[in-house]
């Protein structure tokens, strides 16, 4: 397989990456047919899942929208993946000029990709880090180096948390993501579950075998874990729904939302 110019040396192209699969759920280009191959996999079980992915872009703008509105000129954008249109330093730089936002994530195609996006903005960077290692995240000089972190923040988690395992402690590494940002700070996150989803919970099953089957396990947590993750924060209206329900756009009512666009839950909480 001819290795594109995108692609950084070192990263074994045969091997589906969850960037990749989401990028072409997203109508991307940055995918290879490994990654094709493993995403119709998975919506041969759960046929929806761009309508899902979709949906969770539309959340995550809007939410950043808001955060601007309420004030935040800064947003840490973890598990950012491969940059599409719409991104959040295009939302947020359209909003307010001066917003600056840093993404993270640990996939190095992300990371490469990024940085050549991100070429010229001194705005935003890209930082290569892993959520299940928060102090490395809060202590990266190019993080640290763009975002006052003794100001208000918007941590992004946004279709990042499912992927990472209960024995890897994500409640305690939001915990302590949550406990390092000033007053003021939101959270703005959606996960995955199987609340929602417009077919039986066997059928839907299957696509996260797939997952599995390619070492990067989807984690379906219930509503009420997923909001265990804003311990602490207080959510702000309409609470943990699911995304069209959050503070739709008033182009399109939510009830004309593809049914497969109310799978799973999205929330934005607030640190007093």
């Amino acid at each position: 397989m001819e290795r594109p110019a995108w692609a950084p040396q070192g990263i074994d192209i045969s091997v589906p990456s969850v960037s990749r699969m989401y990028d072409f759920y997203l109508g991307g280009s940055h995918n290879f047919e490994v990654d094709r191959e493993a995403a119709r996999k998975a919506m041969e079980f759960l046929p929806g899942l761009p309508k899902i992915m979709q949906a969770n872009r539309a959340f995550m703008r809007r939410a950043v929208r808001y955060a601007v509105g309420t004030g935040i000129d800064q947003f840490l954008d973890i598990g950012s993946g491969i940059p599409t249109f719409g991104n959040v330093h295009e939302v947020a730089q359209a909003a307010d000029p001066g917003a600056r936002v840093a993404y993270v994530d640990h996939d190095p195609v992300a990371v490469a990709h990024s940085r050549a996006v991100l070429e010229g903005d001194d705005r935003a960077v890209i930082a290569a880090a892993d959520l299940r290692r928060p102090k490395e995240i809060l202590t990266n000089p190019e993080i640290t180096g763009l975002l006052d972190l003794e100001r208000p923040v918007a941590l992004l988690l946004v279709a990042v948390l499912h992927f990472v395992e209960d024995a890897d402690d994500p409640r305690g590494a939001v915990a302590e993501l949550r406990e390092s940002l000033a007053p003021g700070s939101l959270i703005v996150l959606t996960h995955a579950s199987y609340e929602g989803i417009p077919l039986p919970k066997e059928e839907a099953a299957g696509t996260v075998g797939v997952y599995r089957n390619i070492r990067n396990p989807l984690i379906m947590r219930s509503r009420e874990g997923i909001g265990r993750f804003f311990e602490g924060y207080e959510l702000v209206e309409p609470g943990l729904v699911s995304m069209p329900e959050w503070r739709p756009d008033t182009a399109q009512a939510p009830e004309q939302e593809d049914p497969y666009a109310f799978s799973g839950f999205a929330g934005v909480g607030r640190k007093a």
